[in-house]
């Protein structure tokens, strides 16, 4: 069995987005630093509400899919066509922007930790222009396995086999539907502890540690730092001396052209041109 290494670490790095939130962004954080099908990751984290109180007013998407995890506090979700979606914590949202969507992310909160992730997912070519949709996933909906060798794993996406159980979450759907076929894991683990997974060869995968540090093979992931995966069909963890969590992410490459223009990610610069004069003239999502 061909086990994992860890080939490249991403430290993050301190930015800000929409109207001044302050997170850490690894990947994305340069077109060089994407990981197919990945585009970017963002954790955002504060206990100081000025950090976040802003939020994300309306703006647009065009092209691939959000997938925001929230672990603390509460963040409602509107778009310009009177969806509302309202994350708290242990929450996910699933949305697949497609052709266009223009939307806001705002905190609920004038107090108290905002904590969470947000993960853009790239859509090929012959995806891109779909209808937007959105799945909003509560947190009793995720299944989360206590682990043989101590510890939890919460499954949000795809099929892990987990203590020799294959436990499915609640963005599963049959074979072939999600052209990127996402596995999305949250785990939980004491000091010194152990954590291993089948992962599908072939597929791009990577670890974010957002609590204490993890050691993968013979190399040490640190906090808040994404860790690049070899290719193979096994995958082994280990929390070092302080618990740890971190989450496991892993989908199939599109190997197609990436054309970004802020939050629109098409496969040519004729398309980009396209979805900034749709939006600039109100045809963006219709």
């Amino acid at each position: 069995m061909d086990t994992r290494e860890l080939v490249h670490i991403i430290p993050s790095v301190t930015t800000s987005d929409g109207a001044g939130v302050k997170l850490r962004r690894s990947l994305g954080a340069t077109p060089a630093l994407r990981l197919d099908p990945f585009l970017m990751f963002d954790e955002f984290g504060t206990e100081h509400p000025d950090d976040y109180i802003a939020g994300f007013p309306m703006h647009p998407h065009r092209g691939f899919t959000t997938v925001t995890y929230m672990i603390d506090g509460h963040m409602r979700h509107e778009d310009h066509l009177g969806n509302v979606g309202e994350l708290k914590a242990g929450d996910v949202q699933w949305m697949i922007a497609g052709r266009g969507v223009i939307h806001s992310e705002m905190p609920q909160q004038t107090s108290g930790r905002l904590r969470g992730f947000q993960l853009w997912i790239n859509l090929p070519a012959r995806e891109k222009m779909q209808p937007p949709a959105y799945r909003d996933i509560a947190a009793e909906h995720i299944p989360t396995v206590a682990l043989s060798g101590g510890g939890w794993a919460k499954v949000i996406a795809g099929t892990a086999m987990l203590d020799g159980r294959r436990v499915a979450g609640p963005i599963n759907p049959a074979p072939g539907t999600i052209t990127t076929d996402p596995l999305y894991l949250d785990v939980g683990l004491p000091a010194q502890a152990t954590f291993g997974t089948a992962l599908p060869v072939g597929h791009q995968a990577f670890v974010y540690a957002y609590e204490g540090s993890v050691r993968i093979g013979a190399k040490v992931l640190p906090r808040s730092a994404a860790g690049v995966l070899s290719d193979g069909a096994h995958v082994t963890l280990h929390a070092g001396a302080d618990d740890a969590r971190f989450l496991l992410i892993a989908g199939k490459p599109l190997r197609e052209p990436v054309v970004q223009y802020g939050p629109f990610v098409m496969n040519t610069r004729e398309q980009i041109e396209q979805a900034i004069a749709d939006y600039r003239s109100g045809r963006l999502a219709l």
